[in-house]
């Protein structure tokens, strides 16, 4: 049997995009195992599904460390005691900075509600929207220190309808992220299998 891509997942809050990772590893359709389940908000409803599901989980808070980079090197650590591939941010609502980049580079992967470069950061819907943009959507890219910044892996464009509001516009871009996010990472194992 080959050998499958162990992820580390990071979350902050309902856990969608986790779920819908899960749904296409346990449907055979994703060759890749959930290492670990790191949450940075220990009320995320993500913790529920990862404990349903039985995956292994931590709760990091960033209030319980003296900075930044303590955060970063005790969530560094934790990846690496599960040997994790590849860093999934799936809502993750943190920048990273240098710690975590630097000891996994090219191995940290988000996906973001707008076709990047286009409204990079918070409220990305409400961005579109405000702007009158025609086409939204969604990206999966790699992480670098640049707020959604970092090269991009795969993207997926939703029509934006004459009717939309913030919400109705994020529940389409949302159930494109859930086939985006497992398909950009199975696009990914190959490669990251090789370089272990």
């Amino acid at each position: 049997m080959a050998e499958v891509l162990c992820l580390g997942i990071l979350v902050s809050g309902r856990g969608s995009n986790l779920a819908a990772i899960a749904a296409q590893i346990e449907a055979g359709r994703l060759a890749a195992r959930v290492g670990v389940v790191i949450s940075d908000n220990p009320l995320a409803p993500a913790l529920r599904i990862a404990a349903e599901k039985r995956l292994p989980k931590a709760v990091v808070e960033r209030k319980a460390f003296p900075d930044k980079a303590s955060f970063e090197t005790e969530i560094a650590a934790i990846l690496k005691a599960h040997q994790v591939d590849l860093v999934v941010l799936a809502g993750f609502m943190r920048l990273l900075g240098p710690l975590l980049t630097a000891e996994f580079p090219d191995r940290i992967i988000n996906v973001h509600p707008a076709l990047l470069p286009a409204f990079p950061g918070l409220n990305a819907q409400k961005q579109a929207l405000d702007r009158g943009v025609k086409i939204a959507g969604c990206t999966v890219h790699f992480v670098n220190e640049i707020m959604d910044g970092g090269p991009i892996i795969a993207q997926a464009a939703v029509p934006v309808l004459p009717d939309d509001t913030e919400e109705s516009l994020s529940a389409r871009i949302l159930e494109e992220e859930h086939r985006l996010l497992p398909e950009a990472i199975g696009r990914l194992a190959p490669i990251l299998t090789l370089r272990r």
